[in-house]
């Protein structure tokens, strides 16, 4: 196998194929709200994975090559995270699988985020060796995993030390030496940015933007609750109901709810999606204000100044376009 580790994991030769749909769709009832645009932007194509690997990019002239010697880097934005021999950071895809190992990135999606070739792989220093290992891909080919998560670059990393990957449509992280997604530890003694790493490079524009992780304990993962009325409801970290907004759109994604209204409505940060949420389409939008938003199935999501503990469902049918949101990101639209 070539991969330099202490115990061997079973490869996984059954691939899923990416899907790539279009958000959107009217899911008010026709009588109660105009049609939303439903036909798909250039942004359907790089949704979950940004936009294609230019062509002289590093990533791309890396593509599918082995990772030799990982070391564990450090960044100011993200901390700790995995490179290989040549420094490029190391990416997994929130929806791959890794128990079993499974890669569903393919076709545009592998052309922005090459596979991290299978091989001869070395644990970095301190790292646990058995994490390694591989998986089978669709066309074939081994690619390396990392505590079974498939292993991949990004396109847009033009030298080592570059983290612009990190986040890209809230589904994108580095790679912690743990095989976990990497993020920056809160403010206590933040740690200097290891010599080997190079600089961080500036932000990319929209889908290659990091987002900004959530505070500990302020939205955390957004999950599923039950309301004798509402049903099943999103809600977020702590428990507070979750709502989308009529004027909104889904496709484009567009949040038309801005000064005053944020006000009473915050957006709701980019968040882990919890157990019971759909899977497609859970992504971030990047507001004019720049800020990021979560979406769920492409719908913009707030919560009420309003609910004042969890549970608190007051911001439900407010001025007749304020709805909370069922798993499947539709409107509840009972009184």
């Amino acid at each position: 196998m070539g991969i330099k580790r202490g115990t061997t994991l079973a490869a996984v030769a059954a691939v899923v194929a990416l899907t790539a749909t279009a958000c959107g769709g009217d899911d008010y009832k026709a009588a109660d709200a105009a049609q939303p645009v439903a036909a798909a932007s250039p942004q359907s194509k790089s949704g979950d994975y940004g936009s294609e690997t230019p062509a002289n990019s590093a990533a791309g002239a890396d593509a599918k090559s082995a990772a030799g010697q990982l070391a564990v880097a450090d960044s100011e934005k993200i901390g700790s995270f995995l490179a290989d021999s040549a420094g490029r950071t190391l990416y997994r895809f929130d929806k791959d699988t890794a128990k079993p190992p499974k890669s569903n990135c393919e076709g545009d999606c592998e052309k922005t985020w090459p596979v991290v070739a299978a091989g001869d792989a070395t644990a970095a220093a301190g790292m646990d060796p058995a994490l390694l290992g591989e998986v089978v891909r669709g066309d074939g080919t081994k690619q390396l995993t990392i505590a079974g998560w498939p292993a991949y670059r990004f396109g847009k990393d033009a030298k080592a030390g570059d983290v612009n990957g990190q986040g890209v449509g809230g589904v994108w992280f580095a790679f912690a030496p743990d095989g976990k997604k990497a993020s920056k530890a809160a403010p206590a003694g933040s740690a200097a940015p290891s010599a080997s790493a190079a600089p961080a490079a500036s932000a990319a524009p929209a889908a290659s933007a990091t987002p900004e992780a959530p505070a500990e304990g302020q939205d955390g993962r957004l999950s599923v609750a039950k309301d004798p009325k509402l049903g099943d409801h999103v809600v977020d970290g702590k428990g507070m109901t979750v709502y989308r907004f009529k004027p909104d759109t889904a496709w484009p994604m567009v949040s038309k709810c801005t000064g005053d209204c944020l006000v009473k409505w915050p957006a709701v940060a980019p968040a882990e999606k919890g157990e019971g949420i759909i899977e497609k389409n859970y992504l971030v939008l990047d507001r004019p204000d720049g800020k990021k938003q979560q979406t769920v199935n492409c719908w913009p999501v707030y919560t009420f100044s309003g609910d004042k503990k969890p549970g608190d469902t007051n911001g439900q049918g407010v001025g007749g376009t304020w709805y909370a949101v069922a798993p499947d990101g539709k409107p509840i639209t009972v009184k």
